[in-house]
């Protein structure tokens, strides 16, 4: 055996080993609960009696950092990204604190081709530019996110809150509370990732958008080339791809998207309601991908197909709200008026005028195709007046409000 296969076969080992160590941890905290309940219930089923329970705290964070560990093990071994100049720079890269607890997913050594970065984080750390239009530009997209986050997120959260904690509701009243939570965890999320690229803008790291306007989609193939975009060009790259990518028989296409959002759901929860919602993706994207990439309504006007993916959205989003699957089904069927009742209390409260308000403005805000991360290019003096006036009135609401953490921090 050469000097070169010896040296192939050791780097084989090292990467398995780095692949298998994270995936075991990231397995350990995050799934170990969910198997043990699951077994726990079919061992009940069968009157094989119960056993001790071991609780499991989730590391905050931990599906983030464990994927940026894994993509820079596999980039190395590809010869994609040379290895890190030392533990040191490595360490940095996987612990860079503004994106620690929810991203966005940011390679060591490459760049996605569909982001607007030119610089890879290996190159900044080793070089980056300090200049005040950046800072003023990270510190823009970070007051953006901020009150994006306390001024929109929570307060239409409130409202789905009040809505799928009620038990039983009317029709109305279920698609009102999809749709604040659809707004909820976009903004609550596109507001942790522009406050996490902001900061890493003020202290000269740059790093491409994670949201590019996800609810102006026309289909969910196109959803997924804008909604959390670090996240699906990671499964593209390291798990689609590897299977074997569109460039296999139309069958193991079809089977390779199945698993990757079956895995892609598991991703972001262990529970069935995260598989379900990865499975009702994935077989939507089937579907597209037989006609075409294209919906069966995309022959209607793009705003029609628009309000149409968003529908569609809203089921899943049920799916990803929900405690279990029941409770979805239940709440389903509310949106079509089957075992649902109107609630005067209810209605009082959702339908107040500082909730309507507030959601038209998130209707505004996400259904046109500026984002923060447009705005936070430029910046003006008025618009440096304005972002100081909004971060101050984000800051008083901040305080006398209860506390709401960003809804990635779960995953």
């Amino acid at each position: 055996m050469g000097r070169t296969q010896i040296a192939r076969g050791a780097r084989l080992l090292a990467l398995v080993i780095s692949v298998v160590v994270n995936l075991s941890i990231l397995g350990f905290f995050k799934y170990f609960m969910f198997f043990q309940n699951n077994l726990k219930f079919l061992l009940d089923s069968f009157g094989a009696g119960t056993f001790a329970v071991l609780h499991v705290v989730l590391p905050v964070g931990i599906s983030f950092y464990i994927f940026k560990s894994i993509s820079y093990s596999i980039d190395v071994y590809r010869g994609q990204s040379p290895p890190a100049r030392s533990f040191f720079d490595f360490a940095c890269f996987v612990s860079f604190f503004p994106q620690l607890l929810a991203g966005p997913i940011q390679r060591y050594n490459t760049i996605d081709s569909r982001s607007e970065h030119f610089s890879t984080f290996a190159d900044q750390l080793i070089g980056r530019s300090h200049s005040l239009h950046k800072f003023s530009s990270g510190a823009a997209l970070f007051i953006l996110g901020f009150a994006k986050k306390i001024l929109l997120a929570d307060a239409v959260g409130r409202v789905a809150d009040a809505v799928f904690d009620a038990g039983a509701v009317g029709a109305a009243d279920a698609w009102f509370g999809a749709v604040a939570y659809a707004f909820q965890i976009y903004l609550d999320f596109s507001a942790y990732s522009n406050m996490a690229i902001g900061l890493g803008m003020m202290f000269g790291f740059e790093c491409p958008r994670n949201f590019n306007a996800p609810y102006l989609a026309n289909s969910f193939t196109d959803f997924w080339r804008r909604w959390h975009i670090s996240l699906s060009s990671w499964f593209r790259d390291y798990l689609y791809i590897p299977l074997g990518g569109n460039r296999r028989t139309t069958s193991r296409v079809y089977f390779n998207l199945v698993v990757v959002f079956l895995l892609c759901g598991l991703w972001h929860g262990a529970n069935w309601t995260f598989v379900l919602w990865g499975a009702y993706h994935g077989a939507i994207l089937v579907f597209e991908r037989s006609m075409g990439k294209k919906p069966v309504y995309g022959k209607l006007p793009r705003l029609i197909r628009v309000l149409f993916t968003f529908v569609l959205l809203l089921f899943s989003w049920v799916l990803f709200r929900a405690d279990n699957i029941s409770g979805a089904c239940q709440y389903l069927g509310m949106m079509f008026g089957v075992g649902g009742g109107g609630s005067t209390l209810l209605a009082a409260q959702i339908y107040a005028q500082g909730h309507l308000i507030t959601m038209a403005i998130c209707a505004l805000l996400v259904f046109q195709p500026i984002q923060a991360f447009d705005l936070a290019k430029t910046i003006s003096w008025p618009k440096a007046v304005t972002l100081i006036l909004l971060f101050c009135f984000s800051l008083m609401t901040m305080f006398v409000q209860s506390f709401n953490p960003f809804l990635y921090f779960q995953f």
